[in-house]
């Protein structure tokens, strides 16, 4: 067994330390299981496998909660095994996308700042069972040093029955006091949750938890499996350049201060590419308030542009973490992890006034935005984080090529599939063609705005033409639709003229 002794500073839990295989056998039939993890780091690996192969020999299932998505070790393990009775709130993972999609797995996509207080209060079928929380550390008094995510760990800690602790030994030490644990009271008593400034500090280094409940401590030598970025290509680099001129306009018209406001950006390669226009931009004496720190958050760090980066996990590619472990001393200076109902609160996210910066699957004319569903019906990954920020953001910009498919589809349609974020919540959408700005729009010149500035050429005419019939046929009606039409959109002419299923 790996050595972890001096990782677990807590002598009077030393009689706790065990193997994977003995920790599983605390996890049973039917329990409520809530993890570390978020996109994917920081989740727990070795006791998911055990218990993946434990539910192999003695069929068994479980309901899994999480902070956001995780590694294979987890999703996957026990989506092959066919352990998994309900997940939420969000996840990447294929084999278990593919489950979801065919009714093996029943999935609850939430907004990612509501699932800690949802939990508390037992709206998922009652509280957590058993809670397993990645460490790289345990404190003399018993307490939980988070790895490379927060997500909801601070909360399951706090709530759970029991507790399993893997300390892993890949991640480095030098990780302790890069975190910010937090939980709110809930309501009738709660109070403000005390950010003004995206630096500031509000809790402990590490996960407060009683340790009586702590029944294992796990030894684990298996890395966060993060994904690669997809590489900037020239659509990003252009939305990238799009996004930096609308805010020197915004500066220069005095809607933002010179060095903009606290910046969000979700998940993705587009997400990653967008910042990544920003370090090559003039900006300066930046601040992020987001979800997840990727390649961009870092290659600002290093154009000595950031001075501070709030999130609730690193979420890098498998070379940025190398870069990040090299020069953890560096990095951890302008990097604090956070819960996700402190990092995605929508009270925080208002009051300091975040530039909300999302991908969107698709946006209709109208300023609508799908961003979960292909077709309407098959879930892709799920909303995750952004409906907290787009809702309560000072700005809320959604990002999108225009055309999908080598552009046998187009991204911009008359309605979308499945509505994730309304037009009233959306002000900003950017592609590589241009940027269209909604506010203060009615629905006719927003969609008129979409389809010059963001949509295809070869899509536009299509579009004009549905819009000028729909303006006809409704009477000028506020949001003008024809509504069979615009459903069936979805099963469309491509621009060669021939039928295309999106």
């Amino acid at each position: 067994m790996i050595e972890i002794r001096d990782r677990v500073r807590c002598a009077k839990l030393h009689d706790k330390i065990m193997s994977a295989e003995q920790a599983a056998e605390f996890i049973k039939d039917g329990m409520n299981v809530a993890t570390s993890g978020f996109t994917p780091s920081g989740y727990p690996k070795a006791v998911p496998l055990a218990l993946a192969e434990k539910a192999k020999k003695n069929p068994m299932k479980i309901n899994l909660w999480t902070g956001a998505s995780v590694g294979p070790e987890l999703d996957g393990a026990l989506t092959e095994a066919n352990a998994i009775d309900k997940r939420l709130p969000y996840q990447t993972n294929d084999t278990l996308r593919k489950s979801i999609n065919s009714g093996k797995v029943k999935y609850t996509d939430l907004h990612l700042s509501h699932v800690a207080q949802m939990s508390r209060y037992g709206f998922f079928g009652g509280g957590v069972d058993v809670a397993i929380i990645e460490a790289c550390a345990i404190t003399e008094d018993g307490y939980i040093v988070p790895t490379t995510s927060m997500g909801n760990s601070s909360s399951y800690a706090q709530t759970a029955k029991q507790i399993i602790v893997e300390v892993n030994v890949t991640q480095p030490l030098a990780l302790e006091g890069m975190h910010d644990s937090y939980v709110p009271m809930d309501p009738p008593n709660r109070k403000e949750i005390p950010v003004v400034a995206p630096g500031d500090i509000i809790g402990t280094t590490y996960i407060k938890c009683d340790p009586a409940k702590i029944v294992a401590i796990v030894p684990c030598d298996i890395t966060d499996k993060v994904r690669p970025l997809g590489p900037i290509d020239e659509d990003s680099k252009a939305m990238g350049r799009n996004l930096v001129e609308f805010f020197k306009a915004e500066v220069a018209a005095g809607h933002l201060p010179a060095n903009l406001l606290p910046l969000q950006s979700g998940v993705g390669s587009v997400a990653n590419a967008v910042i990544n226009g920003l370090v090559n931009s003039d900006f300066k004496d930046l601040t992020v308030y987001t979800e997840v720190v990727q390649d961009g958050m870092f290659d600002l760090i290093d154009a000595g542009k950031l001075t501070v980066c709030s999130g609730t996990a690193l979420s890098p590619s498998p070379e940025a973490l190398e870069k990040f472990y090299a020069n953890v001393e560096k990095y951890k200076k302008y990097i604090i992890l956070r819960p996700q109902e402190v990092a995605n609160s929508p009270e925080v996210a208002r009051r300091i006034g975040v530039i909300a910066m999302n991908t969107a699957i698709e946006v209709d004319i109208y300023g609508n935005v799908n961003s979960t569903h292909i077709t309407g019906t098959k879930m892709m990954n799920g909303i995750g984080g952004s409906g907290d920020y787009a809702r309560n953001g000072y700005l809320t910009v959604f990002f999108t090529n225009s055309v999908a498919k080598n552009g046998d589809i187009s991204s911009v349609v008359p309605m979308v599939a499945h509505h994730d974020h309304t037009e009233h919540d959306v002000d900003i959408i950017v592609s590589e063609r241009g940027v269209a700005d909604l506010r203060g729009k009615c629905p006719v010149d927003r969609a008129k705005e979409i389809i010059e500035k963001v949509a295809h050429p070869d899509y536009q005419p299509m579009l004009r033409d549905y819009l000028e019939r729909a303006i006809v046929a409704t009477k000028h009606a506020h949001t003008p639709h024809i509504l069979e039409e615009a459903l069936s959109f979805h099963i469309r002419f491509n621009k060669t003229g021939s039928m295309k299923i999106k």
